[in-house]
């Protein structure tokens, strides 16, 4: 036991409960609204957006489980990780945080990618691509259930039960924030921020007590189908998108950038074993060399805008990614939120 619970504060020391097993409470965790606000009044603290996979951490009776946004095991993929929490001297707890890699200083997707979906030992010791978790907050402590603690308390507690070193960071935070601390987020090449309510339980839910700020446009979208290469062109000519809403799978455009090609050859070959006779899209595609897919893969697209029709404006391929699920996958809408 690592003592911490018996320094809350008066008031505090009820929120936190007997916990349920951790690899429960990391079953569903917290998501951030995208938002358009700038301006934010006091009792708000902002982290940096990064740009990697979320995942959820347990030790527990002596054993660490990485679980993926989606709920699938990690611990294969990242076994650095797993050996840093199991090391820990605190031996009870549950993290929230995000795994990234880095390439020129700057958190990549595109690197992180070639490290998921590894899990053989031995591809996963060959890779070159070095990967970091940053925590940013702390669900179970010590057998006790602490969501219902403020994010700041939690956040207090989760730097002090946890040794940070590599590749184990802690996710710092700004206690103010607006257009300007965005701007410089954007000029250093970040994704953007994540503002949060400071005194905010953690809920197993989108919340606009969350709320996301970007640099730029950006979010996951559906493959439904792909269309044949022209040229010197191998494995694909572009990926066709869509999004759910209300069932169906509503198409968003086609991207056709952004890949090199390895990629080209392995999206095709995963395509094919994808293959339909079918349409998934429940709008016309008016594709000519269009090729249909099951609606598994998730691609995670950057854009700069939506046009008028609905459809994206300079989309830009940016990786796969396996910790979505494809039925989740919504067109974001920025919510304005009210300050409070």
């Amino acid at each position: 036991m690592s003592g911490l619970l018996d320094s809350l504060p008066p008031g505090l020391d009820g929120h936190a409960r007997k916990a349920a097993p951790g690899v429960d409470l990391a079953a569903s965790p917290m998501l951030a609204t995208l938002t358009d606000r700038r301006d934010f009044p006091p009792g708000w603290i902002f982290e940096r957006k990064l740009d990697g996979i979320r995942v959820l951490a347990v030790l527990e009776n002596g054993r660490v489980t990485l679980r993926s946004r989606s709920g699938r095991k990690l611990d294969a993929t990242y076994p650095e990780i797993v050996d840093a929490l199991a090391a820990q001297e605190c031996a009870d707890f549950t993290l929230d945080g995000e795994i990234v890699a880095y390439s020129h200083g700057r958190t990549d997707f595109a690197r992180l990618q070639q490290r998921m979906g590894l899990t053989r030992p031995a591809d996963v010791a060959a890779s070159t691509v070095a990967v970091t978790y940053y925590a940013f907050d702390l669900l179970r402590l010590d057998g006790f259930d602490v969501r219902r603690l403020p994010l700041r308390t939690r956040k207090s507690l989760l730097r002090r039960s946890i040794t940070f070193a590599a590749p184990l960071r802690f996710s710092t935070h700004r206690n103010e924030g607006g257009p300007e601390l965005l701007a410089d987020a954007c000029r250093r090449g970040w994704e953007g921020l994540i503002a949060k309510r400071a005194d905010s339980a953690y809920q197993s839910r989108r919340s606009g007590d969350w709320l996301k700020l970007k640099c730029s446009q950006g979010q996951e979208f559906v493959v439904g189908g792909f269309t044949e290469p022209a040229g010197s062109r191998v494995g694909i000519g572009a990926l066709l998108l869509g999004y759910y809403d209300e069932g169906r799978l509503r198409y968003a455009g086609k991207v056709g950038t952004g890949f090199d090609r390895r990629t080209l050859l392995a999206l095709r070959h995963a395509l094919d074993e994808l293959r339909a006779t079918a349409s998934p899209f429940a709008d016309r595609v008016a594709e000519r060399t269009a090729h249909w897919a099951r609606p598994r893969l998730v691609a995670q697209i950057a854009f700069t805008e939506w046009t008028r029709e609905g459809m994206l404006r300079h989309p830009r391929y940016q990786g796969l990614r396996d910790d979505k699920d494809p039925a989740d996958v919504g067109k974001e809408r920025p919510a304005p939120g009210a300050p409070r």
